[in-house]
């Protein structure tokens, strides 16, 4: 199988909605996420996509910012491969791309969450390298 991976234009970002519906069980309407979306690209975020030629099958957010203890840093952020797409090793693939990607742009650390509960994830990014450094916690307002 052969792949391609880019960046979501920002004028087509509201394309990731189905595959973000998927990820959180369709926790928000979609006028929520596309609100939500439309405001996120106008900040330090962008989209990557995987595709299976013009379908889009996987999805990563990507934040950049500078931090104190890691420097130039792109989080990754809502990762997702379509259900029929994964264990065939395309997750590696597409974050070898990203990490290409970024320190194209002059990055040099990649962090992220996931759930607690998300135990096939935490084996995927061990293998990828990642370390855990803390919790993170969250409070609504």
């Amino acid at each position: 199988m052969s792949f391609s991976f880019k960046i979501i234009d920002a004028a087509e970002i509201n394309s990731i909605i189905p595959l973000v519906q998927k990820l959180t069980n369709n926790k928000f309407s979609d006028a929520v996420l596309l609100q939500r979306f439309e405001e996120m690209v106008t900040q330090n975020y962008e989209c990557a996509g995987v595709y299976d030629g013009d379908t889009l099958i996987g999805i990563s957010g990507m934040w950049y910012c500078t931090r104190h203890y890691a420097g130039k840093s792109m989080e990754v952020d809502h990762v997702y491969i379509d259900d029929a797409y994964r264990s065939k090793g395309i997750g590696k693939q597409f974050f070898k791309w990203m990490y290409d990607y970024v320190k194209a742009k002059g990055y040099t650390s990649v962090e992220l969450n996931t759930y607690v509960q998300n135990y096939p994830s935490h084996k995927f990014y061990y293998n990828e390298g990642f370390e855990i450094l803390g919790y993170h916690f969250f409070k609504t307002l």
